[in-house]
């Protein structure tokens, strides 16, 4: 066997995973820490790739946008536009809690899926949007040089979000959202505007699933409706759960991990089943995230590297 397909595909591979990451990192905020639950991630993930992908695309005259901007103007364009969507939508939703909460995330992330299935021109609708610009293609190409390019960028990127996360939930402002997660009612009565902190909380979250969602569409070079189905959603849960929600490395080891078992056992599956079986065969990989999550949750409630629990120093004392 050749080594230099295997390299290939191993940078392929830590691409997608650096990109779930990056997702991972955005809910864990919400959740690890906040309490949040966002059902909508794949809504959030869309916003961010089809904005980056209008921003930065070349002109088609059946379709709006095509502006031709630079590609880190599309990044940031997709934070941006990531964020206001999710202001819009946590105004009004955050008033709501855990299960009606996700309700009502669930319910944004299909109505974005179905708007992009639906404005052809503004997303290209079933189509999608082909012709993303890809950085470094004129210099290297297409192969495994630029594959590893883009993953330098993508760690980069990653390592970059793990930092600047790493620094907000140990400051004031992360202890506060602690606070609310464990008793919003005690955090507010120690003069903390919950409402407030719960907000920014979701907001920065959902900007860092639009960045991963402009990752994954200048890495493809393709974006359709059917990238951002609910699937995703559940993927990235899984993760977090699997990694250890309340904690960073957690979030990351749960995205290359449980991105590896679903990229083996899809393999396995196209491998072993015949053709016409493989989409009932597909299944069988939520089955086994799902039976991963279960022993996760039996042995180790917390995730393999979830937040410790925290003992007063006082404790056993009188």
């Amino acid at each position: 066997m050749e080594i230099l397909p295997v390299l290939n595909y191993l940078a392929f591979f830590m691409v997608f995973a650096g990109i779930f990451a990056v997702m991972a990192l955005g809910l864990n905020l919400q959740w690890g820490f906040t309490g949040l639950f966002n059902v909508g991630v794949a809504g959030f993930v869309a916003v961010g790739a089809y904005a980056s992908a209008i921003l930065t695309g070349p002109p088609e005259p059946e379709r709006f946008g095509g502006f031709g901007l630079p590609i880190l103007v599309g990044w940031l364009g997709a934070m941006l536009l990531s964020g206001v969507a999710a202001f819009v939508v946590a105004v009004a939703a955050l008033r709501l809690r855990e299960d009606y909460l996700a309700i009502t995330t669930f319910g944004i992330a299909v109505v974005i899926q179905l708007v992009a299935t639906n404005a052809q021109g503004l997303t290209g609708g079933p189509f999608g949007i082909q012709s993303i610009p890809r950085p470094f293609v004129e210099a290297l190409g297409t192969g495994f040089v630029w594959n590893l390019a883009y993953l330098g960028l993508v760690a980069l990127v990653l390592g970059l979000a793990w930092w600047a996360l790493e620094r907000l939930v140990a400051s004031p402002w992360g202890r506060v959202l602690r606070a609310i997660r464990e008793d919003e009612l005690a955090a507010a009565s120690l003069g903390k505007r919950a409402a407030a902190f719960r907000l920014q909380s979701f907001v920065i979250g959902c900007m860092l699933m639009g960045l991963a969602g402009a990752l994954y569409a200048h890495f493809v070079g393709y974006i359709a409706p059917e990238d951002f189905l609910p699937i995703l959603t559940f993927q990235i849960w899984a993760m977090l759960i699997v990694g250890g929600s309340g904690n960073n490395a957690g979030a990351v080891l749960g995205a290359f991990l449980v991105w590896a078992i679903w990229s083996v056992s899809g393999n396995l599956i196209r491998e072993v089943l015949p053709a016409a079986e493989q989409a009932r065969g597909a299944a069988l990989q939520v089955v086994l995230i799902g039976v991963m999550i279960a022993a996760i949750l039996v042995l180790r409630p917390r995730g393999i590297l979830g937040e410790r629990a925290t003992v007063s120093r006082h404790a056993g004392k009188d």
